[in-house]
């Protein structure tokens, strides 16, 4: 099986276009969600951690979020360490899951030919480069992201452009990318999606 990544900054509609290919029977790896799961299980993650960022990341033993992103959010090099931690496991256990998607799909008529593998920082970071075979933008213009993201949180427009800022923009990540979807309301989604899916399991 093939792997998709599914990238797009902040409000773009990525997670939406990722719902519509999971209920065509693709697979999906959040990579987010994953990796927060494995700060709770996985001990040689969590020892890496603690060694980087010292004793107070603990809690009870279970990792502070808050305090971790306290002391990485404006120490790029701190970053950079704590990133060279996670994304090895976070690989590592993509793979197992992916080895399980096979196993479970195979011999299965009409299945999918490929997984996904949703992140939003896919193309920025070069730990992860390599993982997918294809990669999915999905775009869409400022005001409609900044809108979206301010329905949905508890964030300020100021807030949601500095977050933006932070990320690539859509021009760079469409350079390098196979597909793109928009998704701004005016360009149907579902025969865009449908064309990625169709390319996918060619």
């Amino acid at each position: 099986m093939r792997t998709l990544a599914v990238t797009g900054g902040i409000g773009s509609g990525k997670s939406y276009v990722v719902q519509m290919l999971a209920a065509m029977g693709v697979p999906v790896y959040d990579a987010d969600s994953r990796a927060k799961g494995l700060y709770a299980t996985d001990t040689e993650l969590l020892a890496g951690l603690k060694e980087i960022l010292g004793d107070r990341l603990l809690r009870n033993g279970v990792l502070d979020r808050e305090y971790m992103a306290s002391r990485i959010f404006s120490d790029r090099r701190l970053l950079e360490e704590v990133e060279k931690a996670v994304f090895p496991r976070v690989i590592a256990d993509f793979r197992r899951w992916k080895a399980e998607q096979e196993a479970a799909l195979d011999g299965i008529r009409d299945s999918a030919g490929f997984v996904i593998m949703e992140s939003a920082v896919y193309l920025e970071k070069p730990a992860l480069k390599g993982t997918a075979d294809k990669v999915l933008t999905v775009i869409c213009p400022e005001e409609v992201r900044v809108e979206r993201v301010m329905r949905r949180s508890a964030m300020t427009r100021a807030q949601v452009l500095e977050r933006m800022a932070n990320q690539w923009s859509d021009e760079r990540r469409t350079a390098v990318s196979d597909f793109v979807i928009v998704s701004d309301f005016r360009h149907p989604l579902l025969p865009q999606v449908w064309g990625v899916y169709m390319k996918m399991n060619v």
